[in-house]
């Protein structure tokens, strides 16, 4: 059974994502934080690059006499929210179980190391696997949803992880924050991105559908929209 996915974003009002490039500097604050509280999401999700940025550790051994089944395994069942990192090849290193007091839930491919199982594991680092060498949105889901009982997942980027969602027809509501500010230049992020690869496949979005908008203090707007596909 698939979650409820809403995706969160804040932007400058040309759409880019890098706070330290906007012009004016944005006044708004801790507004992504008070919005993502309102959602009351069971879960929250981000990619590779982005869950680097919370990272901690300097790296796991590289290699382990151990060797581990190719299925969940899980630290904590009990939260009420988990942090989910898309980290398919097991890039990062993490030094911590939780990211702002949400267990951290790491979505791996079957092709990860035996000796990056052992690293998370002795961090109490939860991890599942959805797919053999790429990473499967849809499977992630719908074992997020199995197996911890989300039924309300926030995706919370970067740029190329909206995307990917996006352009799997996965989003449910988009919820954008525009800021009274600008980026103005070119390489960026966006609230919406691909890897070159992807960067010619279109969203199969057919309508977006107006649900709410709200001025913030500092003068974000807040805007809502039910996405429709086809």
């Amino acid at each position: 059974m698939k979650p409820h996915i809403v995706c969160l974003m804040v932007s400058s009002v040309d759409g880019r994502t890098l706070h330290s490039r906007w012009r004016p500097q944005s006044k708004s604050g801790d507004v992504f934080e008070r919005v993502h509280d309102t959602l009351e999401g069971d879960a929250w999700i981000i990619g590779r690059a982005t869950g680097a940025e919370f990272a901690k550790g300097s790296g796991y051994p590289p290699t382990s006499d151990q060797r581990f089944p190719r299925e969940p395994w899980f630290a904590r069942r009990d939260a009420d929210a988990y942090g989910v990192v898309l980290d398919a090849h097991g890039k990062i290193a993490w030094g911590r179980a939780d990211i702002g007091g949400d267990p951290i839930v790491v979505v791996l491919t079957e092709a990860v190391s035996d000796a990056h199982l052992a690293g998370l594991r002795s961090e109490g680092v939860s991890y599942v696997f959805a797919g053999k060498s790429d990473i499967d949105l849809a499977l992630t889901v719908e074992i997020l949803a199995r197996e911890l009982g989300v039924e309300r997942l926030l995706v919370e980027g970067g740029g190329t992880t909206n995307g990917t969602f996006l352009r799997a027809g996965l989003i449910d509501e988009l919820h954008v924050v525009i800021c009274p500010a600008v980026d103005g230049a070119k390489g960026a992020p966006s609230v919406f991105d691909s890897k070159e690869a992807g960067e010619d496949q279109c969203a199969p979005v057919e309508a977006m559908n107006l649900l709410g908008c709200n001025v913030l203090d500092g003068g974000a707007v807040h805007l809502r929209y039910a996405m429709g596909y086809r």
